[in-house]
């Protein structure tokens, strides 16, 4: 996998909105294609885990410390969105 996790989390960062837009999967794909890496596409965030897992990607246990650049992939739940959630990790938030 050739991917730049730098140029994805600055994608990230200088476009990163003051609240949701419930389009997390979208923004998510586009700062992971910004560091090179070219996603397909799927209308849900629960969706993308075997996405990135094709491209190159791997799971982490859950007690991993996080890096910049990371993504997670939260599957729907009880009250919460049905499309799940995705986002990436910049290093703060």
């Amino acid at each position: 996998m050739s991917w730049d996790k730098q140029d994805a989390v600055t994608y990230l960062r200088s476009h990163a909105l003051g609240k949701s837009h419930s389009e997390c999967a979208r923004y998510t794909r586009q700062a992971i294609e910004a560091g090179g890496i070219k996603l397909e596409r799927t209308h849900h965030a629960k969706d993308y885990g075997h996405i990135l897992i094709r491209a190159g990607f791997r799971e982490l246990l859950p007690t991993t410390i996080l890096l910049p650049g990371d993504v997670a992939i939260i599957q729907p739940y009880e009250g919460g969105n049905p499309s799940g959630h995705m986002t990436m990790y910049d290093g703060t938030k």
